[in-house]
């Protein structure tokens, strides 16, 4: 992985051991000169991970929405900031520039970003790892809720066996560099 996608809260939650966990996946990033691609926010475990990546001398893109940009909550400091109009174009832009992708802890911005590029996963239209720093079982509801999917027969097995869950962000991106990809639900022919 050159570039890793990381999907977060605008917010810094409730506990500390959220921002800590940002600065510590952003240090790691810095140290294995992978860059960051995330909102392009100053705030919330956006901005955490962002500082934390510029700080270990790392390179970090934001792709942010205009109308986020003017309120000003663009980050001002990163590598690169990009500014575009609408949400679906900052998915799409984010996507193109990452070939990994990390949910951390976030609201149901971080929950629509990772469903899109889950089910790009499956479409074959992406072959970068998902992957969940799970900060003190944050992700374990979904993880469950995965599961059920996949009994139920709404989602092959096999890619609820293939995303990564880890609480350790060194570990974490070690799982993504040994990911290999599945391919496309469907086949031709």
């Amino acid at each position: 992985m050159k570039n890793v996608a990381v999907y977060c809260g605008s917010s810094s939650g409730n506990r500390a051991h959220f921002a800590v966990a940002a600065r510590k996946l952003g240090a790691e990033l810095a140290r294995r000169d992978i860059g960051l691609v995330y909102g392009g926010g100053r705030v919330g475990l956006m901005g955490e991970i962002a500082d934390a990546v510029l700080a270990g001398g790392g390179q970090v893109t934001g792709v942010i929405p205009r109308q986020l940009a003017d309120l000003e909550v663009a980050h001002q400091g990163l590598t690169r900031l990009e500014c575009v109009e609408t949400m679906a174009q900052r998915k799409t832009r984010m996507e193109e520039l990452a070939d990994g992708f990390i949910a951390m802890p976030g609201g149901v911005g971080t929950l629509e970003e990772l469903a899109e590029v889950l089910t790009m996963q499956q479409l074959g239209t992406t072959d970068g790892p998902v992957a969940f720093l799970d900060v003190a079982g944050y992700w374990q509801p979904f993880r469950t809720m995965f599961a059920a999917f996949a009994k139920q027969g709404f989602m092959q097995q096999r890619y609820v066996d293939n995303l990564i869950f880890s609480d350790n962000p060194a570990d974490l991106l070690d799982l993504c560099q040994e990911f290999r990809p599945l391919g496309p639900k469907w086949q031709r022919g």
